[in-house]
């Protein structure tokens, strides 16, 4: 038996003391270490918080924003995304496009084109896209960034304890907690001159708390006051947290592209003066082109059946019409004024809801008895051609007419039997087409229609119709435009738009015999 005396014991029970303080220190070390860290770094001040994971959940919710915003054949290349700070090694790029991905499975509203170290720039990839055949086409846009931030250790704190009572007690223990932040930057260029798209930008960055060695406890991303709190574990470190960021930058960067708003999908209050001002920043913007706000609202009313007009950035009656139900519906002032109260009201309105409202307004309205109408009549030609046939590979121009003022869609059926949308495309959504102006196709639009060069004919098909139809169609004819329709053909498509359109549907072909 041993025995100690009452002085040891009493050290005993201090040094026993003094461990279960230190296990405190802990704790206390990663308090004043975020707390400093936050000193450091700009943001809002005192943001409410909101733990997650990822930010799959907003990436879906833009999937149904686009959706809702009838968000359709945008076309965006994407570079290597560059990591300025030589300290992050991750594949950023992969990461954005993973994102994109998950943030259009329904609505296939973005075709992402990557283009990396294989080529030397975006010029050349532009170049070599000018000289390829029918269909391949220039992407509109081009998104540039990188990894452009890496502030390591921006607050640190370190504490250490041992103690030593002979043989009795030997206990040392060290805490460290440090944080570090990352930044990306993404910007979006406009690919016909690569000059920068106002306003569509991206600045976000992590907080990364370290704890102890070798450990990633805790990432904060912030965004609309919002801050996002995601736990890491030791094995994902930067890379996840960076990954959460990618996600966070995709929803902000296409949703100022697209003119959606985002914000929601964060669930930011629309009544915060973060949210009134971005909105605020978008409708002075817009307005700069006031072709592009009015386009903006006859594509949009278009898409809530409220307006069967011309998108083409020019006042009409039937928009002012349009304007005028819409703001007496949601208790707007009533008048057919395109002003920031309608748009920040029509951004953050309940689509789903007023959809009702509209479709009884227009029931009310309608007729009881309405006499019928013949189908509109549609021609198709070729707008020069040396024979009967066409040279292999040859460029091919088309005039295509209605009878009436009517919203025209056209098909090409190509040498492999697939069916494709090439009419309303990404360079003119606007499907209306006046009796006395023709379509040409392409006309101006970047792209090309060329004779088969295998020598297989195709087959153009052009639907027409009285009002807007392409959103009304099933999900399985609302393929991007260029890409070919699975399990499609001519009958179908045929079935659908009479569906839509009814009696008055119109139909032609022109046939591309090649020599």
């Amino acid at each position: 038996m041993r025995v100690q005396s009452a002085g040891a014991g009493r050290a005993l029970i201090a040094a026993a003391a003094a461990v279960f303080t230190l296990a405190g220190c802990a704790a206390a070390v990663k308090e004043e270490t975020m707390k400093a860290a936050e000193e450091v770094r700009v943001g809002p001040e005192a943001p409410p918080f909101r733990t997650i994971t990822n930010f799959s959940h907003a990436l879906r919710c833009m999937d149904n924003y686009m959706i809702t915003f009838g968000v359709r054949d945008l076309s965006v290349l994407v570079e290597d995304l560059t990591d300025q700070t030589k300290k992050v090694s991750a594949g950023t790029r992969d990461m954005l496009i993973s994102a994109v991905s998950d943030m259009t499975k329904r609505s296939r509203a973005v075709r992402l084109v990557a283009y990396g170290q294989d080529s030397s720039n975006a010029i050349g990839f532009l170049q070599q896209a000018e000289s390829k055949s029918a269909y391949s086409l220039i992407p509109q846009f081009d998104i540039k960034g990188s990894i452009s931030q890496f502030d390591e250790s921006v607050a640190k704190k370190e504490t250490s304890f041992g103690v030593s009572l002979g043989e009795i007690l030997n206990y040392g223990r060290a805490n460290t907690g440090a944080a570090n932040v990352i930044g990306v930057d993404l910007t979006v260029l406009d690919t016909a001159d690569l000059s920068v798209v106002p306003g569509v930008t991206s600045r976000n960055g992590v907080l990364i708390f370290k704890q102890g060695k070798g450990v990633d406890a805790d990432a904060q991303y912030r965004k609309f006051g919002i801050n996002f709190s995601a736990s890491l574990a030791k094995s994902e470190g930067n890379g996840q947290a960076l990954r959460n960021l990618i996600e966070l930058s995709v929803v902000e960067l296409f949703g100022k592209l697209t003119n959606t708003p985002y914000w929601s999908c964060l669930g930011a209050d629309p009544t915060s003066e973060a949210v009134k001002t971005e909105i605020s920043d978008w409708y002075y913007t817009m307005s700069r082109d006031a072709e592009f706000m009015i386009g903006y609202f006859q594509y949009q009313f278009s898409l809530r059946g409220i307006y069967n007009g011309p998108v083409d950035g020019k006042s009409n009656p039937k928009l002012a019409e349009a304007i005028e139900l819409y703001r007496g519906t949601v208790g707007l002032p009533v008048n057919a004024k395109i002003d920031l109260e309608l748009f920040s009201n029509y951004l953050n309105a309940e689509h789903a809801k007023l959809q009702a409202t509209f479709a009884a307004t227009k029931a009310a309205a309608k007729p009881v008895a309405e006499a019928p109408t013949e189908p509109i009549k549609l021609a198709i030609n070729a707008t020069a051609k040396s024979g009967a046939k066409f040279g292999r590979g040859e460029s091919i121009g088309l005039i295509v007419q209605p009878d009436r003022d009517a919203f025209v869609y056209c098909y090409l059926r190509d040498e492999k039997n697939k069916l494709q949308r090439f009419f309303p495309n990404r360079f003119s959504r606007n499907a209306m087409v006046s009796a006395k102006d023709p379509l040409l196709l392409p006309g101006n639009m970047r792209f090309e229609i060329a004779a088969s060069a295998k020598g297989v004919a195709e087959t153009v098909m052009c639907f027409a119709t009285p009002d807007e139809a392409l959103n009304a169609l099933p999900e399985q004819f609302k393929a991007p435009d260029f890409e070919p329709l699975a399990n499609a053909s001519f009958d179908q498509i045929r079935t659908a738009f009479a569906t839509v359109a009814g009696k008055e549907m119109g139909e032609a072909q022109f046939k591309i015999d090649v020599q």
